[in-house]
């Protein structure tokens, strides 16, 4: 592969940063490569100190990539002017501040092949992106046989600390409070360690009617979920370009 245009879209998550290592070391030789970062205000104030140490790493810095048909980079906003927070349809913070950032990108770059963070024990997403987003898309961390794990291992072993969330207990470093998570278990998380988050999700859900979690099978609001209530291990909803609603 020469004189191509590879975008790495990069989340401020473990996976994506090796990703973009992988492919600069793969393909950046004889192509261009672009790293490059969908911002979100509610993601943990860390996440930028990692973006800038994963800069260093791969010796490229990184794009800020916004949909500059809305006047903001907030999900908390976005919720409020849709008059939705999550549901089948997905979430439209995804939608404004990832997917179209995208496309917008997309149509200012000349972009051959996209690169995701998506792991080998995510190879039914990346099936998904492939059949509904995007054909062109080059699976760095599958064709490595890299898990999130490995992925966490190779940081810590090139001196990089990983975002702070994590070490919370979070399964991704996405925005604290995510709405696509539905899980109790999760919820109660964002209680004990975000409380101030928990509450302006469970006023905000409350005023735009929006039940965002389950709790023994029914759809309840934040503010009727019980302290104790657990569900199963909390499944990784990683805000990336393509909202994953299964």
């Amino acid at each position: 592969m020469k004189n191509k245009t590879i975008a790495v879209w990069f989340s401020c998550g473990a996976a994506s940063a090796v990703a973009a290592k992988l492919t600069i070391e793969k393909y950046g030789k004889d192509n261009t490569i672009l790293i490059v970062n969908n911002p979100v205000d509610e993601e943990h104030e860390d996440n930028q100190r990692f973006l800038k140490d994963v800069e260093q790493w791969i010796g490229i810095d990184i794009i800020r990539a916004v949909n500059t048909k809305i006047q903001t980079t907030s999900a908390v906003d976005v919720w409020n002017m849709r008059k939705y927070m999550s549901g089948i349809n997905g979430a439209p913070c995804t939608l404004l501040l990832k997917k179209q950032a995208r496309y917008e990108f997309e149509l200012n770059n000349k972009i051959d092949y996209h690169v995701l963070g998506f792991t080998k024990d995510e190879q039914d997403r990346h099936e998904r992106f492939v059949k509904f987003e995007r054909e062109n898309v080059i699976p760095v961390l599958i064709d490595a046989n890299l898990s999130k794990g490995n992925c966490f291992n190779i940081l810590e072993n090139a001196g990089i600390e990983l975002p702070y969330i994590y070490k919370l207990g979070y399964p991704n470093a996405n925005c604290i409070g995510c709405v696509k998570s539905s899980s109790p278990t999760y919820w109660n998380l964002v209680r004990e360690k975000h409380p101030e988050v928990f509450f302006q999700r469970a006023e905000q859900s409350r005023r735009i009617k929006c039940k965002l979690v389950k709790h023994k099978g029914v759809r309840i609001y934040l503010d009727e979920l019980p302290v104790n209530a657990k569900g199963g291990k909390i499944k990784s909803y990683d805000c990336g370009i393509f909202c994953d609603t299964k």
